[in-house]
């Protein structure tokens, strides 16, 4: 088995060639949006997993999921020709390409953070105006009674 060491740095070095590649090289309009985010080898370095995000064409638009996969899809041997070229290992691993979720659960945890937020200002708000139902001291104590 090869360390992990090598296999972090040769995900990263495959993450980097894929990235210049789509970037520079492959001329897919599909793939004008893609943004490569990581990679993981598998510890024989035989298989690599390239993760990857979709940006819309716009602020509102919404992404291209569906064709970038395509065009990754197309591209795939063209990529796993320049992975081969720009690493220099023995056996040149198969490549696969994955969705990347965590942008888009960031997203959600940013919103319900927001919420959160929100509801704590109202009960801030709400608790600035309060004042005691009944006394601000509801205890009997010893000093009252003498």
């Amino acid at each position: 088995m090869v360390d992990q060491a090598r296999a972090r740095r040769l995900a990263k070095r495959i993450a980097s060639i894929v990235a210049t590649a789509i970037e520079y090289e492959v001329k897919d309009p599909r793939l004008r949006f893609v943004t490569v985010t990581d990679a993981k080898v598998t510890g024989d370095l035989r298989e690599a997993t390239v993760y990857y995000t979709v940006m819309g064409e716009t602020v509102d638009a919404e992404p291209d999921y569906d064709g970038a996969a395509a065009g990754l899809a197309k591209a795939k041997g063209v990529l796993r020709s320049k992975v081969g070229a720009g690493t220099g290992v023995k056996f040149t691993p198969t490549l696969s390409f994955v969705l990347d979720t965590v942008p888009d659960a960031a997203r959600q945890m940013e919103d319900l953070l927001a919420k959160a937020k929100a509801a704590d200002d109202a009960v801030a708000r709400v608790a600035a105006n309060a004042r005691y139902a009944g006394e601000a001291d509801p205890y009997k104590s010893d000093h009252e009674e003498e």
